[in-house]
C-alpha cells in the first residue's frame, strides 16, 4: 500500500478507461485543476449520491477552472450504465486493476462491523494546474462531500 498523498507531493501520473472505453490521461487536464475523486463502486447508494452531487455542480466547479474525474475499480461498461442511468456529466474511469487506487493510497485496509478488509478508501485529492496535489482527503463521506470542497476551496 502507497504512502498517502500529500499537499505539495507530484500526483501520480495516469491513463485509464472511461466508460467508452478511450483513454483518459492526468497529463491531458495540465494547465487546469483537476478533482481526482475514489469511490467504492458504480451504482450504489453512496457513491450514486457523491456522483450526482459532482454532476449537480460541476458547473460550479468548472467555472473556477475545476474538471472533475471520478475513478472506481468498475469495468468500463458498468461505469457507462451508472452514467446512464444517473445521467452523470463528470469523467469516470475504470482502474480494474487498482494501480491507480493503490498509487494514491485509495486503496487498503478498511474496518466495518469489526472486520477488516481491503477495498476503496473513498478519497478526493485535488491535483493543481502543475500536477501537484493541492489537497489529499482520505476517509470522506459521500453525503455533503461535495459541498465541503466548494466551501474549503472558497468557491
Amino acid at each position: 500500500m502507497s504512502e498517502r498523498l500529500q499537499p505539495g507531493d507530484v500526483a501520480p501520473a495516469f491513463t485509464l478507461p472511461d466508460a467508452d472505453g478511450n483513454e483518459v490521461s492526468l497529463a491531458d487536464h495540465k494547465g487546469r485543476k483537476v478533482i481526482v475523486y475514489f469511490y467504492p463502486a458504480a451504482l450504489t447508494p453512496g457513491c450514486t449520491k457523491q456522483a450526482c452531487d459532482f454532476t449537480d455542480n460541476l458547473e460550479v466547479l468548472a467555472g473556477a477552472g475545476y474538471d472533475v474525474i471520478g475513478i472506481s475499480p468498475d469495468q468500463p461498461e458498468k461505469l457507462a450504465k451508472f452514467r446512464e442511468k444517473e445521467n452523470l456529466k463528470i469523467t469516470l474511469l475504470a482502474d480494474t486493476d487498482k494501480t491507480v487506487l493503490d498509487a494514491y493510497a485509495a486503496f487498503g485496509e478498511k474496518k466495518n462491523y469489526g472486520k477488516t478488509y481491503l477495498g476503496v478508501i473513498r478519497s478526493t485529492i485535488i491535483v493543481d494546474e502543475s500536477g501537484k496535489v493541492e489537497h489529499a482527503l482520505y476517509n470522506v463521506r459521500a453525503t455533503g462531500h461535495v459541498a465541503k470542497i466548494i466551501k474549503d476551496l472558497g468557491i
